[in-house]
């Protein structure tokens, strides 16, 4: 056994711009992640609910949101922390520093925090004006799109959440298949 350390701990160089994973494959990523979080918020939302017991949905809202948004922060800066969520493992992606180290739970949480510019300016936009569920929807899939082509605009192609972090998504080779 080598005393180096091992390759994914290795920081990146100036040159790794292509291990940037392609938006498309970010995007399935990013939506595989949604279907997977369903499970989790379904589930801290009975785990409160219980907890509360909570009768009615509009009871204790306030409180739910903020559990869910607690159990979220958990969540994503674990998984970061580590490298990877279940989603990034499966589409070959994981998240690092700038400068290609590990994140540090600090970083994985203010990654966290800046994640939410793919949900809130929409949200607010749509309660400010008082849009109703299909205009509040119809909002933020705009602002979705709009949000990930303006990584078209980054050097890296990076996110911008990521920039304001100081994090980076890169592609992870499969291993060999023996």
């Amino acid at each position: 056994m080598s005393s180096s350390p091992a390759p994914e701990l290795a920081p990146l160089s100036d040159t790794v711009s292509h291990l940037t994973p392609s938006l498309k494959r970010r995007m399935a990523c990013w939506l595989y992640e949604g279907v997977l979080l369903f499970g989790v918020v379904f589930l801290s939302g009975y785990l409160f609910s219980t907890l509360s017991q909570t009768r009615n949905a509009m009871h204790h809202r306030l409180g739910m949101q903020a559990f869910i948004f607690l159990v979220l922060a958990i969540y994503f800066t674990w998984f970061w922390y580590k490298g990877q969520t279940l989603a990034m493992k499966t589409w070959h992606i994981r998240v690092r520093s700038h400068d290609g180290l590990p994140l540090t739970q600090t970083q994985a949480f203010i990654r966290y925090l800046c994640s939410w510019v793919w949900f809130v300016p929409p949200l607010l936009m749509a309660n400010l004006m008082g849009l109703g569920t299909s205009g509040t929807a119809l909002s933020t899939l705009a602002w979705v799109l709009i949000w990930m082509l303006a990584s078209r605009f980054h050097p890296d192609r990076q996110f911008w959440h990521d920039a304001w972090s100081r994090t980076r998504l890169e592609f992870v080779p499969p291993p060999p298949k023996v």
